[in-house]
C-alpha cells in the first residue's frame, strides 16, 4: 500500500492538471480502495493494444497515460526512422472522449515532429488498417474499446503493414514506454503537422470492400437484411458498402444507428451476446428478413442471425459464421484454379473444423495465437503465400489482405453474399451450413467466460489457471486425456506414452487439453479484459442432414457433462 500511495503522490506535481490533482488527493484522503484500484499497476499492452476504464491514475485510461505511451511510440519511431519523415494514420470510435483523446495523441505525436493524419470524425477500426498502408504510414492508432463497457476506452496500435504491433517491436516499444517518466510527454502541439482526412480515405476502402466481398451473388434483390451498429461506427461504411454490391432491401435499426457510447439500447454492444441483436432480431422476424446483421462499436466483430430449419431467426456463432465465409471462399477459388500457394487460418482457440475443411480442399492451413495480429502478422511472414480469409471464434473475420485486421465491413459484405446465393439456389444460409457438417465433420463449440475484476480478480484468474496446470484431469466425458498443450512453455506432452513436442508459435499463458476423440478445452486470461475464458470443442460423425437436430442434442449434452465434470458452471 505504501508503494501505490508514493505512485499516487507522484501525480500530485505541477505537472498535472489541478482537476487531477485535486481528485488524487481526495482518494489520498478518502478512498483507499480506489485509490488502491487505480495505482496498483500502470496500463499494459494486451492482444488487442491497451484497453481499460477510463479515469485518472496509472491503471487508467486518460490523457496522461495514453501521452505517455504515444511519447514511447513517438522516441521509437524516431529511433526507427533516423532522419526520414515519419507519418502516423489516427481513427476513433464513438466512446466517451475518443473524439478528444485522439486529439491528445495527434498533438503529442505532432509536438515530436511527426505527420499526423486524423480522421475529423468517427471511423471503423478497418478502415484505419486500411488507410495505414493506403497513405503509406509508419504506424498507426485508433482509439476504441471495442465491445466493452461505456466505461472503457482503449489504444490500439499498427505498425506499417497496417497489422497490430507483434513481436519484437510491441516489447521494444512498451520497453521505450516504461523507460519514461510522465514529465517527459510533450503535449505542445505542432499544428502545421496534423491534417484532417475523410473522403480521401473513404472512397478508396469502400471501392476495395466491395471488391473484395462482393462475388456476384444471385438473388440480390429477393434478399432482405437487417442492419444493426449498435450505437457504432459502422454506420459509416456498412450501408454504403452494401449499397454499392447491390442490395437494396437493408432495413436499419434506427434506434442503434446514432453513434452513442452510452450504447443505451443494449447491455453490452457486443454481437457475441444474443440479447445485443434482440431488437435487430424481433424486426427481423416482423418483417420476414432472411439476415440480421449486427457490428460492435469500432466494427471489427459482427453477429449474424439467420433462419434455421424452424424458420426462426438464430444467431450462428463465431465459429459458425467463420466456416461458412470460410467455405465459401474456397469454392470461389476453386472454381477459379487453386494455384497451390493458397492457405487460410485461424486461432488455437476456435474450431477444429477449419483445418478439417482445408485440408479437404487441399489447400494449407496455419493456426496463430488468439489476438488477430497474429493472423494479420502470416501474410507478412509467409509473402510466397496467398491468403484468402481467416477468422477467430470471437466473431471476427478478414477477407484478403487489404486490411490487416478482422474486418465487419467486408465481412459482413460477404455473409450478405453467401446468404443470398444460397436462397438463390433453393436452400439457406443455414442448411448449407449443415452440409459443411456433414461433408467435413460436425464440430460444437462452446464458451465460458468468467469476469474477476480488480487486483484480487486478477489474483483469482492466475490461481485458476494454475490449478487447471498442475492438476489436470485423466479424462473429459468419458474420452482419455491424450494431448496436454502448454504456450507457456512451448511443449505438447502426449500423456498416455509420454511423447513430447515442440510447438513452434511465441509463448503466451494458454493451456490446451486434447483427448482421445478429439474433444478440446482451452483455457487462458483475457488480454483486454478482467476475465478467464474456457473454450470447449466437440465433434460427431453427421452421416446426413436429415439426423443433424439429433447429432447436435448429443453434442449439447457432452458439453453440459464437460462443464459439470470441469466445475465450470
Amino acid at each position: 500500500m505504501q508503494n501505490i500511495l508514493d505512485t499516487a503522490k507522484t501525480w500530485l506535481t505541477d505537472f498535472f492538471d489541478p482537476a487531477v490533482k485535486k481528485e488524487v488527493q481526495h482518494l489520498i484522503e478518502n478512498d483507499n480502495d480506489e485509490l488502491k484500484d487505480r495505482f496498483y499497476k500502470n496500463m499494459e499492452f494486451g492482444t488487442g493494444g491497451m484497453r481499460g476504464i477510463m479515469g485518472v491514475g496509472t491503471n487508467r485510461i486518460n490523457k496522461y497515460t495514453l501521452g505517455k505511451s504515444t511519447q514511447g511510440l513517438s522516441n521509437y519511431l524516431k529511433k526507427a526512422h533516423d532522419g526520414k519523415e515519419i507519418k502516423v494514420a489516427i481513427a476513433y470510435d464513438c466512446r466517451h472522449n475518443s473524439d478528444t483523446l485522439a486529439r491528445t495523441v495527434a498533438e503529442v505525436f505532432s509536438a515530436n515532429g511527426i505527420k499526423v493524419f486524423l480522421f475529423s470524425a468517427l471511423r471503423t477500426t478497418p478502415e484505419l488498417s486500411f488507410a495505414v498502408r493506403y497513405l503509406n504510414c509508419d504506424a498507426g492508432i485508433v482509439l476504441t474499446a471495442s465491445h466493452n463497457p461505456p466505461e472503457y476506452n482503449g489504444y490500439k496500435v499498427y505498425w506499417s503493414d497496417g497489422c497490430q504491433i507483434v513481436p519484437p517491436e510491441d516489447g521494444e516499444i512498451v520497453a521505450a514506454i516504461n523507460a519514461l517518466s510522465f514529465e517527459e510527454i510533450k503535449f505542445k502541439a505542432d499544428e502545421s503537422l496534423i491534417e484532417l482526412i475523410d473522403t480521401q480515405v473513404d472512397e478508396p476502402f469502400f471501392k476495395a470492400s466491395v471488391a473484395h466481398g462482393d462475388f456476384n451473388a444471385e438473388g440480390k434483390n429477393d434478399f432482405k437484411i437487417v442492419f444493426t451498429s449498435l450505437h457504432g461506427t459502422s454506420i459509416t461504411a456498412i450501408p454504403e458498402v452494401l449499397k454499392r454490391a447491390g442490395y437494396k432491401n437493408v432495413t436499419i435499426i434506427e434506434a442503434q444507428a446514432e453513434p452513442d457510447g452510452d450504447f443505451p439500447t443494449v447491455k453490452s454492444p457486443n454481437p457475441e451476446e444474443p440479447e445485443a441483436l434482440s431488437m435487430a432480431i424481433a424486426k427481423a422476424e416482423e418483417i420476414g428478413a432472411d439476415m440480421v446483421v449486427g457490428t460492435d462499436p469500432d466494427s471489427d466483430r459482427l453477429g449474424v442471425a439467420v433462419r434455421n430449419l424452424e424458420g426462426k431467426m438464430e444467431i450462428v456463432n463465431g465459429n459458425q459464421a467463420m466456416i461458412m465465409m470460410t467455405h465459401f471462399l474456397l469454392e470461389q477459388q476453386k472454381q477459379k484454379g487453386f494455384e497451390g500457394n493458397e492457405f487460410v487460418a485461424t486461432t488455437i482457440v476456435s474450431t477444429p473444423m477449419m483445418e478439417a475443411m482445408a485440408k479437404a480442399y487441399g489447400v494449407k492451413f496455419k493456426t496463430a495465437l488468439t489476438g488477430f495480429k497474429w493472423i494479420g502478422k502470416m501474410i507478412k511472414d509467409y509473402p510466397d503465400l496467398k491468403f484468402l480469409g481467416g477468422g477467430e471464434e470471437s466473431f471476427g473475420y478478414m477477407i484478403g489482405d487489404f486490411v490487416r485486421d478482422k474486418d465487419a465491413v467486408t465481412a459482413t459484405l460477404l455473409a450478405c453474399e453467401i446468404g443470398a446465393q444460397a436462397k438463390a439456389n433453393g436452400s439457406s444460409f443455414y442448411e448449407d451450413l449443415i452440409d459443411c457438417y456433414v461433408n467435413y465433420g460436425f464440430y460444437k463449440e462452446h464458451l465460458i467466460s468468467l469476469t474477476k475484476k480488480g487486483m484480487s480478480g486478477a489474483e483469482e484468474i492466475k490461481q485458476m489457471l494454475k490449478d487447471f496446470k498442475e492438476n489436470p484431469v485423466d479424462s473429459v466425458a468419458g474420452s482419455k486425456v491424450k494431448w496436454i498443450e502448454d504456450y507457456n512453455t512451448s511443449t505438447a506432452k502426449n500423456v498416455l506414452t509420454g511423447e513430447e513436442k515442440a510447438i513452434h508459435i511465441p509463448k503466451s499463458n494458454v493451456l490446451i487439453y486434447e483427448t482421445d476423440d478429439g474433444t478440446r478445452i482451452a483455457a487462458r486470461p483475457s488480454g483486454t479484459e478482467p476475465k478467464v475464458k474456457f473454450y470447449i470443442s466437440t465433434n460427431a460423425k453427421l452421416d446426413k442432414a436429415e439426423n443433424f437436430k439429433k447429432v447436435s442434442e448429443e453434442l449439447d449434452a457432452k458439453i453440459d457433462r464437460i462443464k459439470k465434470e470441469l466445475e465450470l458452471g
